[in-house]
Formats: structure tokens, C-alpha cells, sequence
């Protein structure tokens, strides 16, 4: 699965994401927010938007990277029924947006 489909599946279907996964997801995005400002992650982890948790902790261990690969091949597997990939009807590439109607790669407009 390549990277634009990952991303494409999280950003567009998160609604499919298990709790732990969401948990996981927003660790890691303000972890991300507040590397450089220790004050803000110490707001952050006193409002408890940053709460490290073993689930947590076993999501991420390899990496960001990987755990929106496998949280992508997740929902695919378990709920293929519910993704729709906007793909070009022209050229076949994936559309920006599940709503999308104009390809950013060739142009193709199917308004």
C-alpha cells in the first residue's frame, strides 16, 4: 500500500479508527505540536491531551509511519465495504478527495 493511500485513509476514513487507534493518533500529533515548547506539553499533558498508555506505547513502537500503514491495512481488511477510493476516470489516479469531480494529475474534469 502506498503512501498516498495511507493518507488518504486516515485523513478521509478515521471515522473507522478503533479508540486506541484515535488515542494513539493524537499522542503522537501533539507530541509532534509541542517538541520544541516544553511549557505547552506540560499544559498539554495537565489538560490530558497527552496521555501515554501501553496501548499507546505498542501502536507507535515502530513508528509513526508504520502505525498508519497498519492502521490503513486495518480498515481496509476489516471494513473494505466502507472505503471508496475516488479514483480518475480518465487516468485512474487517486483524487484528492473522496468528493473530488477534477483530477490533479491529468486535468480530467467528470462534473
Amino acid at each position: 500500500m502506498d503512501q498516498e493511500i495511507v493518507k488518504y485513509i486516515i485523513r478521509y476514513f478515521s471515522h473507522l479508527m478503533t479508540e486506541d487507534e484515535i488515542a494513539a493518533l493524537k499522542y503522537q500529533m501533539y507530541m509532534y505540536k509541542s517538541s520544541d515548547n516544553e511549557k505547552q506539553r506540560k499544559i498539554m499533558t495537565e489538560k490530558g491531551w497527552i496521555r501515554q498508555t501501553p496501548e499507546t506505547d505498542n501502536l507507535l513502537q515502530n513508528g509513526y509511519e508504520e502505525f498508519e500503514i497498519n492502521v490503513a491495512k486495518r480498515i481496509v481488511a476489516q471494513t473494505p465495504e466502507k472505503i471508496f477510493f475516488n479514483n480518475c476516470p480518465d487516468c485512474g489516479k487517486l483524487a484528492r478527495t473522496p468528493s473530488a469531480k477534477q483530477c490533479r494529475y491529468c486535468g480530467f474534469s467528470w462534473h
